[in-house]
Order: C-alpha cells, then sequence, then structure tokens
C-alpha cells in the first residue's frame, strides 16, 4: 500500500465525517479533534491512528514503519461506523429533542400558574 492510497483513505474517512455529522476543519486530524465524544471510542481510536499514518505517510523514510494492516482495519472500522449515520435523523431526533424539552417547560410552567391560582382562591 502506498502514501497516495493511505492519503486516500484518510481523506475518504474526512469527507465521511463532514457529510455525515456536519464537521469542519482542514484534515483528519482537525475533524477528528472537533468531533470529540460524538463518535465512539473504538471510531475515534481508529481515526486518530488513520490520520497519525496518513501524516507519516508524508515521509518515505517513516511509511515503512507504517503497519498497513492496522490502517486497513481502522479505515474499515470508520468507513462502516460512519456510513451507518443518518444525517437527517439526527436532525429530526435533535429538534424531536428540543420541542419536547420546551414543551414540558411549558407544561411545568402551566401547572404552577395554576397552582398558585388555586391556591390564591382565583379557582
Amino acid at each position: 500500500m502506498s502514501a497516495v492510497t493511505i492519503q486516500q483513505m484518510a481523506d475518504r474517512v474526512a469527507q465521511l465525517l463532514e457529510e455525515r455529522l456536519g464537521l469542519g476543519g482542514r484534515g483528519l486530524s482537525a475533524k477528528m479533534k472537533r468531533a470529540g465524544r460524538t463518535l465512539p471510542r473504538k471510531v475515534r481510536d481508529a481515526g486518530r491512528l488513520l490520520a497519525a499514518s496518513a501524516q507519516k505517510a508524508q515521509n518515505p523514510k517513516l511509511l515503512g514503519q507504517i503497519d498497513m494492516g492496522e490502517v486497513t482495519e481502522a479505515y474499515d472500522v470508520c468507513l462502516k461506523h460512519l456510513i451507518a449515520i443518518d444525517p437527517v435523523g439526527r436532525r429530526r431526533d435533535y429538534f424531536a429533542g428540543m420541542i419536547g424539552s420546551v414543551g414540558f417547560g411549558v407544561l411545568v410552567l402551566a401547572m404552577a400558574i395554576a397552582g398558585f391560582l388555586a391556591w390564591r382562591g382565583y379557582f
């Protein structure tokens, strides 16, 4: 496996992070840092390994130190997880959670106002 192949793998994972999670940044390492705890530990570790390998692949002397089996396995882990993410579903769940929490707050406020009015004798 050559340096170009490793860089293509890193670029593909970075592209998926941008498409599926909406993460910005230059390069895979910056996007992985921004992803933080959004990704499971196994995927984060695989992404960091892939980013480090892509950086090492820039230097021909360090290219020999890269374990190609680990890089391929890390790429597969990242790809499998990122392809399964549905960006529309994530957005829908986010807004549903927001509406639910606001609705609950309004319900509690209405009950507090009704309780206060009943306590004061208006009901």
